[in-house]
């Protein structure tokens, strides 16, 4: 059979001969994750108005422990001791949300997607398919600071913990304190934002390439493992539409915490559908 050689030219950066917009996804992409990080590393140090009566914020579920003299009906171990509170710089305050929000984020930072997303974003790595970057040698994943991605098949674990977690989150979000201090049911807006906002989630957590490989991919052959074959099909079901879950979870769960911290601070009223 006949061959040819087609000579490898490298690009400049930044050169290519595609004629499509092929800028413009690098460019939401950082807008939408920058403007994601800053709005949560903002939420994560206020250490207040993150719940609003039965409603708790996801970026500050579980509470395992409230700020020190702002006990809430959320927490699961009271008030932060002192020595946890102290170990805090002065400049600082405690928030419950720095004991757990680097579990869901680490498993979002480190998400194949998120990762092909990101670094055509912020380090044009290459800024698109066909698109010179600015380096000339690949580096790879298998030294520091980038070997530490591997870990996001062991941040799954954490996740799917996270959506039980929030699921639980979303049943109390249906039950109210009536006049007389009982608990009693009933749907608010805020009630529709986190059940949302766990499905949403749930979509992008279970659809996870590690959780794929971890259900059926481990096996050549699945005709002869039913169950797996079903938890496969479910999980390549979800893992087709990943991006999409993808976005639409990190834009929901922000403004999840948004529209709790508006009902708390008094901006906005939370109004009962029944």
């Amino acid at each position: 059979m006949a061959s040819v050689d087609v000579p490898l030219k490298r690009l400049r950066f930044g050169q290519t001969s595609r004629r499509d917009a092929w800028w413009a996804m690098p460019l939401v992409t950082l807008i939408v994750f920058s403007s994601f990080v800053a709005y949560t590393t903002w939420a994560l140090i206020q250490g207040e108005h993150y719940w609003h009566g039965n409603y708790l914020s996801p970026f500050y579920s579980p509470e395992l422990f409230s700020p020190p003299g702002a006990l809430t009906p959320h927490a699961w171990f009271g008030e932060a001791p002192a020595w946890l509170a102290g170990l805090f710089p002065s400049w600082l305050r405690y928030s419950p949300a720095m004991l757990i929000l680097i579990f869901p984020l680490a498993f979002r930072m480190t998400c194949y997607y998120y990762r092909g997303a990101y670094y055509k974003a912020f380090w044009a790595d290459p800024p698109n398919c066909t698109v010179g970057e600015p380096r000339k040698s690949y580096l790879g994943e298998n030294k520091l600071p980038l070997i530490v991605q591997n870990v996001h098949r062991y941040a799954l674990y954490f996740a799917l913990a996270f959506i039980v977690l929030l699921a639980i989150d979303a049943w109390h979000s249906l039950w109210f304190d009536d006049a007389a201090g009982n608990k009693s049911f009933g749907v608010g807006v805020g009630s529709l934002v986190m059940i949302v906002n766990v499905t949403l989630i749930g979509g992008y957590t279970l659809g996870c390439h590690s959780l794929r490989h971890l259900v059926g991919g481990v096996f050549d052959l699945l005709s002869g493992k039913p169950i797996r074959k079903k938890a496969y099909d479910c999980v390549s079901c979800l893992n087709r539409h990943h991006p999409k879950w993808a976005w639409c979870s990190l834009v929901w769960v922000a403004w999840t915490d948004i529209y709790i911290r508006l009902c708390s601070t008094g901006v906005i009223t939370d109004w009962r559908i029944i």
